[in-house]
């Protein structure tokens, strides 16, 4: 899941991003409403977690813009005002979710995935190739019934290969998806990733790579 974390309060910004990329989750932050803006032009992102009360730009006018947008991204509204009018207008607005300062992590972490599944187009709730099954509920992959037990970024990889359902997917968009805003394009991250995610699924080789192009599942034997 790619979040962008809105929020001025740069120590809780920290926290948040350090706490959801544990999750698994790609995490860029912005610590105002402008640079939020230009970071929604050039990323696409499956959840915007969005103070209100931001310096620059409003929240509420980045709520209004991410709406007016019509692209794909949630938005969950973080307030440290916990009266019913405010979150009445926030969701007025068009944000889908709405949690109060202080909030629980697991709870923003719960929210986060709901949201993250009504942004994507539906798929299984398992993914299956071949002899390969992902679930990304439980965060576990199997092969022939054995558990293959992956890092994150060995997950990410594998679940952004199999949700592709065939389709070839790019160097690039592996580290859109997979990594962050940080990531160096000219990184080897992801050839070195793909290196041991294929060690630990075992022979015979599942994942076939295209040169120039990027990666996909090897087509199942007839």
């Amino acid at each position: 899941m790619r979040v962008l974390v809105v929020e001025d309060e740069q120590t809780l910004a920290r926290y948040l991003a350090q706490g959801l990329r544990e999750r698994a989750m790609s995490v860029d932050v912005a610590h105002d409403g402008d640079t939020a803006l230009d970071k929604l032009i050039t990323d696409c992102y499956d959840v915007v977690v969005l103070d209100r009360d931001l310096p620059g730009v409003h929240g509420d006018e980045v709520c209004r813009r991410i709406i007016a947008d019509g692209g794909r991204a949630r938005v969950l509204m973080l307030t440290a005002m916990a009266d019913v009018g405010d979150r009445v207008i926030g969701l007025r607005l068009g944000a889908d979710d709405y949690l109060g300062k202080p909030f629980d992590f697991e709870e923003l972490v719960a929210r986060l995935e709901a949201l993250g599944r009504r942004s994507q187009p539906a798929r299984p709730p398992v993914l299956r190739h071949d002899d390969i099954s992902l679930d990304p509920a439980q965060r576990q992959v199997s092969r022939a019934g054995r558990l293959v037990p992956l890092s994150n970024k060995e997950f990410g990889v594998l679940a952004a290969l199999l949700a592709a359902g065939g389709a070839v997917v790019s160097t690039e968009e592996l580290l859109r998806t997979v990594w962050d805003e940080h990531a160096d394009p000219f990184t080897n991250a992801v050839r070195m990733t793909m290196h041991r995610l294929r060690a630990k699924l075992g022979e015979p080789s599942v994942i076939d790579t295209l040169p120039g192009v990027g990666y996909r599942p090897t087509a199942p034997a007839c």
